[in-house]
């Protein structure tokens, strides 16, 4: 009896060990140090994309081409007037909106930029990352008017807003995707560089992409208290 009970603990400490993480991570590399977002479950066909580009280097070497203090930065795309000819495959396709009402632009989330299509349809490649700022009740309410179309703020989100910040005049209008959970640093540096006139950083700033292990996924949604 010792010697089974022995054995369907080693076989449970084993099992848990190798079992799949409940969420993807990925790192983020640049020259001003790295992040790392935790990609959503809730939005798979954006999670899925994302995992697949990284897996085959996709992004290792582009760009955060456009970047604004206080709003995001945003890369993954061809840079203003540079070759378009590694994105041609990504350039053929759109990922379908997953808007959900539950998540929002706070500080730190990672959305898909997109053009303007009726559909809210994302960019199959070009993502942003939010350093965004703090709000108040009055320029929470001028957002709601003037760029919600009157869509009002859940509490829970406006108290967020005004305590950590974010960019809510995004919210319904693009898909968000994922969060940082380490790094925040680097996108507020980057978001504060020297740019030209079309917010393109004068200095090239190249990311390299890489997702984290399954060990290292199960050991962060340990520490960050998520169900495995």
């Amino acid at each position: 009896m010792k010697k089974l009970f022995t054995l369907l603990l080693i076989c449970a400490v084993t099992a848990t060990a190798f079992a799949k993480p409940k969420n993807q991570y990925v790192r983020i590399k640049t020259a001003y140090g790295f992040c790392i977002v935790r990609l959503y479950n809730e939005t798979p066909k954006h999670r899925d994309n994302f995992i697949k580009l990284t897996k085959e280097g996709f992004f290792n070497g582009s760009l955060f081409h456009r970047v604004i203090q206080d709003f995001m930065i945003q890369g993954g795309g061809p840079a203003p007037g540079s070759d378009t000819a590694k994105y041609k495959k990504t350039m053929s396709y759109k990922i379908p909106a997953e808007i959900r009402d539950s998540i929002f632009h706070k500080r730190g989330i990672i959305g898909a930029a997109r053009d303007n299509n009726p559909e809210k349809a994302s960019s199959s490649s070009q993502f942003y990352l939010v350093a965004g700022k703090r709000f108040n009740d009055s320029t929470l309410n001028k957002t709601i008017k003037e760029r919600l179309n009157g869509h009002p703020i859940p509490e829970s989100e406006r108290a967020y807003y005004k305590s950590v910040g974010g960019v809510p005049h995004l919210d319904q209008g693009y898909t968000v995707f994922g969060e940082i959970v380490y790094g925040q640093d680097m996108v507020d540096e980057i978001s504060a560089v020297k740019k030209d006139k079309k917010d393109k950083p004068l200095v090239d700033i190249p990311m390299t992409v890489e997702l984290l292990s399954p060990k290292e996924c199960r050991r962060l949604d340990k520490i960050l208290q998520l169900p495995q």
